[in-house]
């Protein structure tokens, strides 16, 4: 039997030595615009403009969808100028997060509420030919053929 202070196991290594920090693949500066996230981040800002325009150009007929695509637009719009601007401006370099994962994360999100925008956008369109009035005499479509070209387009 061996004394309790010689043990025949060496101690456990020390975990931390064996994960490095995370590091930034991503450049700063002007260079993030030449890789495929700059390029990603920048149409998001571009077609979440358009989708902003083409749906506040319309009168809003069903004010539940069409205002949960307006939302997605300008937040995702927001977002996507804030996330562009911390790699713009050198900030990823200071701030200690796993930018690689980040990234991934936030086109994934950004893609399933754009996704589902387009759902709800798409669902509006398809209306347009019922009566805006269900008790009224008139027929009196939900959008007016202009309405239903600008949705068909912020739709697509």
């Amino acid at each position: 039997m061996l004394p309790r202070s010689t043990s025949s196991m060496p101690p456990p290594p020390n975990p931390a030595a064996y994960f490095p920090p995370p590091r930034v693949t991503l450049p700063s500066g002007l260079e993030i615009l030449r890789t495929y996230s700059g390029a990603v981040i920048f149409l998001e800002i571009l077609f979440g403009t358009i989708v902003w325009i083409l749906v506040a150009s319309t009168q809003v007929p069903l004010p539940l969808l069409q205002g949960w695509v307006m939302f997605v637009a300008v937040t995702a719009w927001f977002l996507s100028i804030v996330f562009l601007c911390v790699f713009l401006f050198g900030y990823a370099n200071r701030i200690a997060v796993n930018w690689n994962q980040t990234d991934f994360l936030f086109h994934g999100a950004t893609f399933v509420f754009y996704f589902g925008a387009f759902l709800l956008q798409a669902a509006a369109t398809s209306l347009h030919h019922f009566p805006r009035k269900f008790n009224s005499t008139s027929q009196e479509k939900i959008m007016a053929d202009h309405e239903y070209n600008i949705s068909i387009a912020a739709s697509v």
